[in-house]
């Protein structure tokens, strides 16, 4: 007796589509036996450390303030920034010290802050440095009312890559969207102001420089005093009601508070 082949064993569309959904279902638990296998036998070890944003903060608050009043004509002279490139060195070395330990704090947009922005500080500080060694020709500075479309050009990446930062810390605190808003703005105004030499623009960036130095002041203060006292102390606009409560505390620091530093909190 034979079997004929137009009337075999039927594998149509319905097997074939329970041989998949078995197949996917087996690959689904496979995955899963592995991933529990590496979950039961895998140890992560943390190095507690201080929030770098304090540092961060501190610093960016430092070198905008000085060149954003600059900017805002409140004083000085074309020269000025000659005699404020030590400060402006300083401020975007903190900075940059402050994302490299953000990274081990694992925080991507404090990296991100703190490393674009120190670079820049750092960078506008030993340019002048250079034009007050005379190795840099002060002609191609940037001076206000003066255009320099390629000075402009740094300020046209400060704003996107600050503009994404803001849309990130809106995931955060609106202490800190409020700071990077302000500061995207101004390098935008910043970028425009110099790239078409209008003096207008320039002093309006200044003022939303210095707009944004004083939140982060706020910022990094707020920061500081949740630290020592274990506490809220300065709201910082957090999404939940308790965050933002003076006197609540908010975290639960891991510490043996009988300890030397570094297994206790502080020295």
């Amino acid at each position: 007796m034979t079997e004929s082949r137009e009337h075999g064993p039927y594998s149509g569309p319905a097997g074939a589509e329970g041989q998949r959904t078995g197949s996917t279902r087996s690959e689904l638990d496979t995955d899963e036996r592995e991933f529990s296998f590496w979950q039961d036998r895998t140890r992560v070890f943390l190095q507690p450390i201080a929030a770098p944003s304090i540092l961060g903060y501190f610093a960016f608050a430092t070198a905008t303030m000085m060149v954003g009043a600059w900017m805002a004509r409140w004083y000085g002279t074309i020269l000025t920034p000659v005699i404020l490139f030590p400060f402006l060195l300083t401020a975007g070395l903190a900075q940059l010290m402050a994302a490299t330990w953000s990274y081990r704090a694992r925080d991507g947009l404090a990296t991100a802050v703190h490393g674009m922005w120190g670079a820049f500080w750092f960078a506008f500080g030993l340019m002048f440095m250079l034009v007050a060694l005379g190795a840099f020709p002060i002609a191609l500075a940037p001076r206000i009312g003066v255009a320099n479309p390629s000075f402009a050009f740094w300020f046209i990446a400060l704003c996107l890559i600050t503009g994404l930062c803001a849309l990130a810390a809106t995931a955060r605190n609106l202490g800190l969207a409020v700071l990077l808003i302000l500061l995207a703005v101004g390098s935008g105004f910043a970028a425009a102001g110099f790239f078409s030499g209008a003096s207008w623009l320039v002093i309006i960036a200044g003022w939303l420089f210095v707009a944004s130095a004083a939140a982060a002041l706020y910022v990094a203060g707020a920061m500081l005093l949740e630290g020592s006292f274990g506490r809220t102390i300065l709201p910082l606009g957090h999404y939940t009601a308790a965050a933002n409560v003076p006197g609540r505390k908010v975290t639960r620091p891991l510490e043996y508070k009988y300890g030397q530093p570094g297994v206790k909190i502080g020295q």
